[in-house]
């Protein structure tokens, strides 16, 4: 079975956590350990954070989202 590079895209260098949705797309927690110095992006709908936070509040929303998310984005063609 051939992996989506949804489910295994490239690390970003400031990758903090990897967590995955529903149907294995990829949610990266990036940035820094730093105070409102992270935010997440989901590589299977697009979603991500609309700011910057500590790290525990972008875990927690991050992990929500990959909770619930059902996204598998695929490129067509």
């Amino acid at each position: 079975m051939k992996l989506s590079p949804n489910t295994t895209p490239a690390e970003p260098d400031n990758l903090l956590i990897r967590m995955h949705n529903q149907v294995a797309a990829a949610v990266d927690v990036i940035g820094t350990l730093a105070y409102h110095g992270s935010g997440w992006r989901c590589h299977g709908c697009g979603d991500r954070s609309e700011m910057l936070d500590n790290l525990l509040f972008t875990r927690r929303t991050a992990n929500e989202h990959a909770d619930t998310c059902r996204a598998a984005y695929h490129r067509l063609g």
